[in-house]
C-alpha cells in the first residue's frame, strides 16, 4: 500500500529548514477506530536518510522515504460502510482536496496521480508551524473547509483508496515549519532509531510490535519460499479449473501468533483457515487453498486477506485478488 513522499499538497509545506522544536501538539488518534480490534499501524516515518529504510524502534515496518504513519482498516468492506479520519489536534484548516476517485493504485495508474499522490485529504494548521496532513481520503467524503476551526476529534471526512494507495488507510504526517516529525520520536536526529522515552507527540503511547507481513498473494500450487521472496508465486488471472492458494509472507512472529487466511468470491467465501504457530522463523510463509470445484470456480474476482493476531490483537493484515477468467 505505498504512499509517495511528497504531493502537490504539501510541496508548499517543505520549504523551511526545521528550528528546534517548541510546542508541539498533542495527537489523539486520527481515525475513529480501534486499534488492535478495527484497525492497525502498517507504516511509520522512514527515519534511514540513506536508499534503505527502518521505522523508529529500528524495525521492518516503513518504506523508503515514506514521510507518515499509515493506520489501516481491515477490509473494503469496513471502507465502504464509513469510517471517520478525525483531526489529530485542535486547529484551523489550511487546505482541503476532493474529488479524486477510490481506485487502488497499479503502476499503469501512476501517471493519473502525479503530483496529487496524497488523493483527497485536508491540512490543518496547529500553531507555531505545527502541521497535520491526513491523506487518501474517500471522494466526497470531505466535511471541513479552509479557515475552519477544529478541534481533536473533529471529523474531516472518510477513509478511502484515493491517490497513491491500493488499501483503505489513512496517512498522517506531523511536519515542524514544513519538515517531516515522527510522532513516535519527535526529536529523533538523521538515521537514528530505536531510543524511545514515553508517548512521543500521542496522548496516550500507541503500541508497537516488531512483527509484520511482506505481502500476501494468490497462486494456484503451494509455491517454494524463493518464488515468494521474489514475487514470481504471485498469479493475478488464472483460469476456471486452477487451484486457488492464497499464502502470506510473515516477518517477526512469536510462538503462539495466530494466522487466519480466507479467501471469497462471486459466491461468497471459498475457505477459512487458521493457524497457531509453534516455532516460526524470522521470516517464513503459510499457504492454504482449495482444488477447483466440480465445473470450475465460476469467473469473477476473488479476494483474500490474510491476518497476524497475537493475544486477540491484530498485528497486519494484507489482502490479495485474483481474477477467475471466464474462458
Amino acid at each position: 500500500m505505498p504512499t509517495a513522499p511528497r504531493s502537490a499538497l504539501t510541496a508548499a509545506l517543505l520549504l523551511l529548514a526545521t528550528p528546534a522544536l517548541s510546542e508541539p501538539p498533542t495527537l489523539a488518534l486520527p481515525i475513529d477506530c480501534a486499534l488492535g480490534q478495527t484497525c492497525y499501524i502498517e507504516d511509520y516515518v522512514d527515519l534511514d536518510p540513506g536508499p534503505g529504510q527502518f521505522d523508529f524502534m529500528c524495525g521492518l515496518k516503513s518504506r523508503d522515504d515514506h514521510r507518515g504513519t499509515d493506520i489501516h482498516l481491515l477490509s473494503f468492506e469496513a471502507m465502504e460502510q464509513g469510517v471517520n479520519v478525525l483531526a489529530a489536534a485542535p486547529g484551523r484548516v489550511a487546505a482541503t482536496r476532493d474529488g479524486m476517485e477510490d481506485i487502488a493504485f497499479t503502476p499503469e495508474t501512476r501517471d493519473s496521480v502525479a503530483g496529487q499522490e496524497c488523493g483527497n485529504g485536508a491540512r490543518i494548521d496547529h500553531g507555531d508551524g505545527w502541521q497535520t496532513l491526513y491523506c487518501h481520503l474517500k471522494k466526497g467524503s470531505i466535511v471541513v473547509r479552509q479557515g475552519q476551526q477544529v478541534d481533536a476529534g473533529t471529523p474531516l471526512g472518510e477513509v478511502g483508496l484515493s491517490g497513491m494507495t491500493n488499501a483503505p488507510h489513512v496517512h498522517l504526517t506531523v511536519l515542524k515549519d514544513g519538515e517531516v516529525v515522527d510522532p513516535f520520536l519527535p526529536e529523533a536526529e538523521p538515521g537514528t532509531c530505536g531510543s524511545i522515552s514515553g508517548p512521543g507527540l500521542w496522548e496516550t503511547a500507541l503500541p508497537y510490535h516488531r512483527a509484520g507481513l511482506f505481502t500476501a498473494a494468490f497462486s494456484t500450487a503451494v509455491p517454494a519460499f524463493d518464488a515468494v521472496k521474489s514475487g514470481a508465486a504471485r498469479v493475478t488471472e488464472t483460469a476456471r479449473d486452477t487451484p486457488l492458494v492464497l499464502y502470506g509472507y510473515v516477518f517477526y512472529a512469536q510462538p503462539g501468533d495466530t494466522m487466519r487466511i480466507t479467501a471469497s468470491g462471486p459466491e461468497g467465501e471459498i475457505f477459512s483457515q487458521s493457524e497457531t504457530l509453534e516455532a516460526p522463523q524470522a521470516q517464513f510463509f503459510r499457504a492454504y487453498g482449495r482444488r477447483a470445484p466440480e465445473g470450475g470456480w465460476p469467473p469473477g474476482t476473488y479476494r483474500g486477506y490474510v491476518t497476524l493476531e497475537r493475544a486477540g490483537q491484530v498485528l497486519a493484515n494484507r489482502h490479495a485478488d485474483v481474477i477467475v477468467l471466464a474462458e
